[in-house]
């Protein structure tokens, strides 16, 4: 039934003279499918961490996490944005999603807002989901919108009401 006579032999039978291309057709699909191996998916690289003792005067934009322990006089839009206890952020933050344990004097943009019960938040909060722990401490308005991110969706809203 099994013969190691074949598989060993370096080229074809004379009696397999019928069918090389079909012989041969499978050995060349195994060589080309590494050729075709998908690459694995990149790491997340970590977040960057701004440390306490940090004070930046400018605006921070990255698609990736952020965390900030110093102060942020700017904007800063990200992936995931977390303010620490002892940060203080002063202008606009827009993040996919916003964790507040410090201060933010500024308007907050999130699909996800949380404030935990160590948060200093001075502005307004447009948000798709919010969580604010008891001991936080608010002053602003609370707006709930489907695509907080876009700074038009008022505007727009305004507009189709007129």
């Amino acid at each position: 039934m099994f013969s190691k006579s074949k598989i060993n032999e370096p080229g074809p039978n004379a009696g397999d003279a019928a069918t090389p291309a079909t012989s041969e057709a499978p050995a060349a699909a195994k060589t080309a499918a590494p050729e075709f191996k998908p690459s694995a998916p990149k790491a997340k690289p970590p977040a960057s961490v701004l440390s306490s003792d940090l004070h930046i005067k400018g605006n921070l934009k990255t698609p990736g996490d952020i965390q900030i322990e110093g102060q942020v006089d700017g904007d800063i839009r990200a992936h995931l944005l977390t303010i620490g206890e002892g940060a203080t952020v002063k202008g606009e933050v827009i993040a996919d999603d916003v964790v507040i344990n410090g201060r933010i004097v500024g308007r907050v943009r999130g699909l996800k807002v949380r404030l935990t019960s160590t948060a200093r938040v001075e502005g307004d909060i447009i948000h798709k989901t919010i969580a604010i722990e008891s001991g936080a401490h608010f002053e602003g308005s609370v707006q709930r919108q489907d695509d907080p991110l876009n700074p038009k969706a008022p505007a727009a809203k305004a507009a189709a009401k007129s």
